[in-house]
């Protein structure tokens, strides 16, 4: 008789405040109102105190002799926003073993909505900028959809709507960013250590033998790891963010079996529960919402916000090429890449959900934000630039979150006076 593996469950932190704590942060509506605190913290600091704004995040402290003498801000930025991508991976890969990224027919329509959210903002933004004169290299500014504003915003307001309308979202956001990682890794790499580079590389296998091979448990082996992978990846020239992408893909997200017994199925109770991926991203989530993220929007969303400054925004041609991009390109890229992929492909549009749906999620995909804010920091180097497209991206990330969010609570009365009854929404076609 094969041995049965014991079920999976969290350990329970000590009760009190801290276990309460880390069990909201851990919501996706608190996430969200914690990222948008950190961000109206910046834009008040950065317009009352902007001396000691700026002082803070330029100031430097590290390890000089490893190369790791970083500013305030690049620590944010490359440091603890590794967090949040390592989130990113462990959830990419959830979905592409045991999620709807493991079935193809399910994953194509966000699939290609991604995709075609992705080039049709980089495209508008090529657009304007070229009639404008402008710089080129802020293409990739309005791709990127923030997985944390957006989630928090759905799960604020569609108390009623369909569960598809959430996994829509969140497998769309999660390719977003697997391409924004992409973007970051081939198109703002300047110059490559190799020897750095390598052991990043050998870092990296050795974790993935360890975990997923031999079966090494302990955090005191893989917490230095992976930090050691991280300064070596930051060291290559790199960003190091992309080790936190590739550390979080690499977790085993199957259970182990024990030998000679069953493999439990994907997407099963037993699979999802015994799953190191989801153990491992629950227990880092609290500290990459409530620490990470709000940190990163803390010292990147400061911009100056005047009369004279949001004027000026909508004159230059790089900031009005993010605004559009991804308040205009994004809705019309997810929304049209969807429509065309359901009326020309064997795809198909989940039956519980309506056009009406996927044109407020093709609105709260402009939410860009965490994503876009980072990528203007790597490819605008211009200082005044950089405001402005920081300003324009924080713009439109708030435009499309209220047109989302009118567009999306009228969705959600009309399921609720339809007898939705909560997350998973309406029976299949009751509301069109």
């Amino acid at each position: 008789m094969s041995p049965v593996l014991p079920k999976f469950t969290f350990p329970a932190p000590p009760a009190g405040p801290s276990r309460r704590l880390t069990e909201v942060l851990r919501t996706e509506t608190a996430g969200g109102v914690v990222l948008l605190a950190a961000t109206l913290t910046a834009l008040i600091w950065a317009n009352t105190l902007s001396g000691s704004y700026e002082a803070v995040g330029s100031f430097h402290f590290g390890f000089p002799s490893l190369g790791l003498d970083l500013s305030v801000r690049h620590w944010a930025s490359e440091g603890l926003l590794t967090l949040f991508f390592f989130v990113a991976g462990a959830e990419l890969k959830r979905e592409l073993v045991s999620g709807e990224l493991r079935r193809p027919a399910a994953a194509a329509l966000p699939v290609v909505a991604a995709v075609a959210g992705t080039a049709v903002p980089a495209g508008v933004y090529v657009l304007v900028a070229s009639a404008g004169g402008g710089d080129l290299g802020g293409w990739a500014v309005p791709m990127a959809t923030d997985i944390a504003f957006a989630l928090g915003v759905l799960a604020v307001i569609g108390s009623h709507l369909p569960s598809g309308v959430r996994t829509f979202l969140l497998t769309l956001a999660v390719v977003d960013d697997l391409g924004a990682i992409l973007v970051i890794a081939v198109f703002f790499t300047s110059t490559l250590n190799w020897a750095a580079l390598a052991g990043a590389s050998a870092g990296l296998v050795l974790f993935r033998v360890l975990h997923a091979r031999l079966g090494v448990r302990g955090w005191y082996v893989y917490v230095p790891l992976a930090v050691a992978v991280w300064a070596l990846m930051y060291n290559s020239g790199v960003h190091a963010t992309v080790a936190g992408v590739a550390l979080g893909v690499l977790l085993r997200s199957r259970p182990r079996t024990a030998p000679g017994g069953p493999r439990p199925v994907a997407g099963t109770p037993e699979a999802e529960e015994a799953s190191p991926a989801e153990r491992v991203e629950h227990l880092v989530r609290p500290l990459s919402a409530g620490v990470a993220v709000p940190l990163f929007a803390l010292f990147s969303a400061g911009v100056t916000v005047s009369g004279p400054a949001l004027a000026e925004m909508i004159r230059q041609p790089e900031s009005l090429g993010v605004l559009l991009g991804l308040f205009a390109g994004k809705f019309a890229g997810v929304l049209g890449g969807t429509y065309l992929a359901a009326r020309f492909t064997r795809a198909r549009l989940d039956p519980a959900l309506a056009w009406p749906d996927m044109a407020g999620v093709s609105m709260l995909a402009g939410i860009g934000f965490t994503v876009s804010l980072l990528v203007t920091e790597l490819a605008i180097t211009d200082p005044a630039t950089t405001e402005q497209v920081k300003a324009a991206v924080l713009t439109a990330s708030l435009l499309s979150a209220t047109v989302a969010c009118v567009l999306l609570k009228i969705r959600d009365a009309r399921y609720r006076s339809a007898g939705g009854g909560g997350p998973h929404g309406s029976p299949q076609g009751e509301v069109a």
